[in-house]
């Protein structure tokens, strides 16, 4: 490969934080939230696109599944004031009560045929179904609430600030040029481990393409449709949508795609698995183009083919690219297959992933607090999907409820750190759990 050479030049400090957030996805929003309400005093959230909330908002993958298991609410915190606060809103959510968890009642079970999600192990499984544009409100709002932080738009993580091995800041890139934010604690939010990456830290990035985490994705959204009606056929008649109509869409557009339920009943969301890698700009193209080059073929044979859609039409396209998996830290523990498998209780546990597969693992996944604390890096903490993990642990444990799970955790370990002078890696972990717990997390002791 060809090289120039860089000229080195002065970096003007654009501003200085305790707590620097850099991605406001699930991670990341929850982190700087749950930093504000810990303590820290000035946090400072950082995100590339015109909104927050990440694969949620921007790609449009409006899914907050599996937080129950049984009858027991075990994602809660800042994922269910989320859930909360768009529930209030007219058609900001749709999916069952918490309090239905676990219900086998058949009217509560029929209500959600053939809305993927909430039926797990012949029981109602607590989750939900947000509007993303109505999710940019209410994100902005939770952050705009909390005067400890400030939020920039429009800035891209592009390196790290470094003495030794601490972390001392972030090189950002905008329209203004190329400034330094400089911080006390930074938080890693952008999915991909870019900050560490950055850093010098050491990470996997092993891919296994039988899994989910493997894909990118280009999703789209519908109007004109009947949902519940396409929902009750596709309940009624699994066989056909499966092994007739999925797999003709897939022959069609060459990856494998599906309709997804909505808040409102005559919009869907058109979900897909395109096994391209999130960090190579080659793939990321391809996944877009390839959506878009084959998207009108596909809307029309499900006009054709999919009652309910027989109005169908295009109301727009995500604005991010759908990003499953990337890079996962060496942290100083790590979240293994057999933690899937047969699950281990964890005494610094800040995170639980009910079981949504029991082929794969019957009973709850405890995560602990070491999987987001980097071995080499100092006063760095990750937020999300790039957690410490195994290909496998990761691909079952990287949704939306788990990153905002394990964001809190960052953003009150970065407040206690900060109040106590002491490193990331040495924060108290009952500390940490008691304050998870008056924010309203689940934790099983």
């Amino acid at each position: 490969m060809k090289t120039i050479l860089e000229p080195s030049r002065e970096i003007p400090v654009f501003d200085e934080a305790d707590v620097l957030v850099i991605g406001s996805g699930p991670g990341g929003h929850s982190a700087a939230i749950a930093a504000a309400r810990a303590g820290a005093k000035k946090i400072v959230l950082v995100e590339r696109y015109n909104h927050l909330g990440g694969m949620v908002s921007g790609g449009f993958v409006v899914l907050i599944p599996h937080l129950s298991f049984n009858d027991q609410v075990m994602v809660k915190g800042l994922q269910q004031e989320w859930i909360d606060r768009m529930e209030k809103l007219d058609k900001g959510a749709f999916g069952p009560r918490p309090e239905q968890a676990g219900s086998t009642d058949p009217e509560v079970m029929h209500k959600y045929d053939g809305h993927w999600g909430f039926a797990v192990n012949n029981n109602v499984n607590y989750g939900s179904y947000l509007d993303p544009d109505m999710l940019k409100v209410v994100l902005d709002e939770m952050v705009e609430e909390e005067k400890a932080i400030t939020t920039y738009l429009h800035c891209w993580g592009v390196g790290a600030v470094m003495d030794g091995d601490e972390i001392k800041g972030v090189i950002i890139e905008s329209k203004e040029g190329r400034k330094a934010i400089m911080a006390k604690i930074v938080i890693d939010g952008t999915g991909d481990a870019d900050i560490l990456a950055f850093a010098g830290g050491t990470y996997d990035d092993d891919r296994d393409l039988n899994l989910r985490n493997a894909n990118t994705a280009g999703v789209y959204r519908l109007g004109g449709l009947d949902f519940d009606k396409y929902a009750k056929w596709k309940a009624a008649n699994p066989d056909e949508w499966y092994k007739k109509h999925s797999v003709k869409l897939m022959e069609m557009v060459g990856f494998r795609m599906s309709p997804h339920s909505f808040p409102r009943n005559d919009q869907c969301w058109i979900n897909n698995w395109i096994p391209k890698y999130c960090l190579d700009v080659k793939d990321l193209t391809e996944t877009d183009m390839s959506v878009r080059r084959t998207m009108f073929q596909a809307i029309e044979y499900m006009k054709e083919n999919l009652p309910g859609f027989e109005n169908a039409h295009l109301i727009d396209i995500a604005p991010q690219t759908g990003t499953r998996g990337s890079r996962r830290i060496h942290g100083i523990q790590t979240l293994s297959d057999a933690d899937i498998k047969e699950p281990n209780h964890y005494d610094d546990v800040v995170s639980v992933v009910p079981p949504f597969n029991f082929g794969v693992s019957q009973s709850p996944t405890e995560v602990p607090y070491g999987v987001i604390v980097p071995q080499k890096i100092d006063n760095l903490l990750i937020a999300g999907r790039s957690f410490s993990s195994t290909r496998f642990a990761n691909d079952w444990s990287n949704l939306v409820p788990h990153c905002s799970t394990l964001g809190q955790a960052a953003g009150v370990a970065a407040a206690i750190a900060l109040q106590e002078g002491v490193k990331v890696r040495d924060v108290n972990v009952k500390k940490l759990q008691d304050i998870l717990r008056e924010q309203g997390q689940y934790l099983p002791r």
